[in-house]
Parts: C-alpha cells; sequence; structure tokens
C-alpha cells in the first residue's frame, strides 16, 4: 500500500535540533509535515516585534462630526510644545461613479483638502484649517488632495500627498504632489509638478471607463500611486509609496496590492524608482519607521503577506519579523517618540481614521503593547 500521507521532500533537510523538537512540539523528527519544515525555516521567534492594538475616541475638534470626512491622519510631530497631525478633509457624502463625477463626490478623499489640528496631550484637538489646499482647474491636483504625510527635516517641513486632476473617472491616474514650509503652520509652498507619476507602460483595452480591461498590465504601478512617505535615510530620500497596476485581481484573498520606493538626494527631488521595485508582495497603507539601521514596514490588508511587521537592512529587501491582528487603518505614526529603543516602541500610540459609514470617516487614537506571553484572566504572567 502506498504511503498517500507521506509529503514529497526532493530537497535534503537537516534533521530538527532537540531544541527545536521540544519549541515546536514535534511528535516524530523523521515525519514532517510541510508545515513544520516551513516553521524549521523561520528566522524570527521572539516577540520583540509583535504588538497588539486598541483604538479610542478621540476629543475636540477631531471628535466625530456628521457631514464631515477627516481620514487617513499623517504622522504626528511634536513642535513648539504641541503635537501636530495634517489629515484629508471633505464634506458631503459620496455617490461613487454611478453619480455626476463633474458636481459629486465621487469617494470620501473625493474634493479633499489638506487639513491640520494640534494639541497639547495628543487626545484633545484643536483644528487648525486648511494648510494645502487644491490647484487652480487645470493643474494637476485641481480636483483632490489627499492622503498626506509629514517629514521633518534641517528645519523644513514637507508634507507629500496624493493628487487627482479632474475628471476623476475610473481610469484617472492619480499621482503625487509636494508641498514645504518653514514653521509647520506654514504658509505652504506646493510643488508646480508632480514628484511620483504611475509608470507608463499600461495599455488599455477600448474606452470604456473599466479599470480591468487592459491589453497590457504593465508595472505594479501602472494605474496609480498612493499613499506617499519620505523618510531620510542614509543621506538620501526614500520616497515609500502603494502601487496600483491597470487590470488589479485578487491574489492570496486580497488585492494585488505593493509598495515601492522611489529615491532623491533632495526632499524636492526628482524621485527615481528603484529598479528593484516591487518592495513589497503585498500591503496596503503604507506605514514605515527607522529602526537599528534600517527601515521597518508594517503590511496590512491585502496580499498573502498581510498583517506583518517587516524589517530591512537596506531600505529594500524586506523579511517578516512578526503577525499581528487587528492593526489600524491608515496609521499616524507618532514620531515623537523614540522608534530606536525597541523595535515597535512608534506604536505605543498615535493616530487612525476609522469608518462610521461609507461617507463618512473620522479620526481616532490607537495604542500599541509589545505582547509577550498569552494570560487568562485572574492569571499572573510573570
Amino acid at each position: 500500500m502506498s504511503n498517500a500521507q507521506e509529503p514529497a521532500d526532493s530537497e535534503a533537510r537537516t534533521a530538527p535540533t532537540p531544541e527545536q523538537i521540544d519549541y515546536f512540539g514535534i511528535t516524530n523528527p523523521d515525519k514532517l509535515s510541510a508545515a513544520t519544515k516551513r516553521a524549521l525555516q523561520w528566522k524570527n521567534l521572539d516577540n520583540d516585534w509583535y504588538v497588539q492594538f486598541t483604538v479610542k475616541d478621540l476629543k475636540g475638534d477631531l471628535a466625530y462630526e456628521e457631514g464631515i470626512v477627516r481620514r487617513d491622519p499623517s504622522a504626528v510631530i511634536k513642535e513648539n510644545g504641541q503635537y501636530y497631525v495634517w489629515y484629508s478633509r471633505s464634506t458631503g457624502p459620496s455617490q461613487g461613479f454611478a453619480g455626476d463625477i463633474d458636481k459629486d463626490k465621487v469617494f470620501p478623499w473625493d474634493r479633499c483638502d489638506l487639513w491640520y489640528a494640534t494639541s497639547q496631550d495628543g487626545w484633545t484637538w484643536k483644528e487648525q484649517g486648511p494648510a494645502v489646499k487644491r490647484g487652480k482647474p487645470g493643474s494637476y491636483d485641481d480636483r483632490s488632495v489627499f492622503t498626506c504625510e509629514i517629514m521633518k527635516h534641517d528645519g523644513k517641513f514637507y508634507l507629500c500627498y496624493q493628487t487627482v486632476k479632474s475628471p476623476y473617472n475610473i481610469r484617472v491616474k492619480n499621482q503625487v504632489g509636494l508641498a514645504w514650509a518653514d514653521s509647520p503652520d506654514g504658509p505652504w509652498t506646493k510643488s508646480e509638478e508632480p514628484i511620483l507619476s504611475p509608470a507608463n507602460n499600461g495599455i488599455w483595452k477600448g474606452e470604456e471607463q473599466n479599470r480591468f480591461l487592459v491589453e497590457k498590465k504593465g508595472d505594479f504601478d501602472s494605474h496609480k500611486v498612493h499613499d506617499p512617505c519620505i523618510i531620510p535615510f542614509k543621506g538620501r530620500f526614500y520616497l515609500y509609496y502603494k502601487g496600483e497596476q491597470m487590470g488589479e485581481e485578487i491574489n492570496f484573498g486580497g488585492r494585488m496590492i505593493r509598495h515601492g520606493v522611489a529615491i532623491a538626494d533632495d526632499p524636492k527631488g526628482p524621485y527615481i524608482k528603484s529598479p528593484y521595485n516591487p518592495i513589497s508582495n503585498s500591503g496596503h497603507e503604507v506605514c514605515v519607521w527607522k529602526y537599528n539601521g534600517g527601515i521597518a514596514s508594517m503590511i496590512t490588508t491585502d496580499g498573502p503577506e498581510r498583517n506583518t511587521i517587516q524589517w530591512s537592512p537596506d531600505g529594500i529587501n524586506f523579511e517578516i519579523m512578526s503577525h499581528i491582528k487587528d492593526a489600524p487603518h491608515a496609521i499616524g505614526l507618532n514620531r515623537s517618540l523614540d522608534n530606536e529603543s525597541a523595535p515597535t516602541a512608534i506604536l505605543q500610540w498615535g493616530l487612525t481614521h476609522q469608518y462610521r459609514t461609507g461617507d463618512y470617516q473620522y479620526i481616532r487614537r490607537f495604542s500599541g503593547v509589545n505582547l509577550r506571553h498569552h494570560t487568562a484572566k485572574g492569571e499572573d504572567a510573570k
């Protein structure tokens, strides 16, 4: 009788050590399942990179307000004795592509401007007004500016953000803009041209407004470049971003979303896309921070490696460090925290957005704790 349960194993393997046998609870080291073989290849078995999240409401002007969209908070920075955050802000409901795209809002992030708020304690926030507005008719950012990220470098402040040019149709191609100022309170000077654009090597099929009909898909970012974040790294500036591909598909139970990076010698560019793009095979919103001489990245929502924290020594080649659950959406990291004290120290608290309805989102505060033990109620984990 054939042994149907014996997995194919054409590659020579090293027998597990006694320590591995005990750690993984291996019943028979001569009979290893495919899952156990994978486990034996895991590189990171400590809990330094594992974090668990809770989310709570804010007070003041960033509390939920009917009819107002506040979403996609930037990183939090601390200047002049107070915290600052920037975010996408719009008003009114969204109609999708079924409405009048010349008059209505397509999505909650449509017809947005970038606003900012300040706080003394990170809980109660005061809205200060617009920081960067949409451009004049005909400009690359005339329809919406949204999903921003803040960077401070050499005493100057830089906001990078997504842009959409009218008309906002299904095949529209988002770009990335940049604004800079000498103070977090502005005034802000906008780049006259986008600093990053989608790859121009996909080919649509026909004239119908359908993003899945393509003759050729093109690069991973042939349709849209989203969620920009600039990190000063190794004497240069690394612009991390989310790419969406023309003719996008579903894989491993999620959208085929991947991240890329473009690098410049100056914060204002020009930014050159890395030849190693894409640098992730999964993910959605970009969430990156410096740690231990490299770059850490939290990958959520989509793809086979979703819900992981990864780390790269060179900012390009990432390895999984931990798997997480219930990560907040669109995280705005608190960059006033000491990101080098521990792998997840920067995740102690920050901001996120949450959907109250399909039309309206609001900004909340998340907290993260490094979890080392699973305990039952009343159990002492010491």
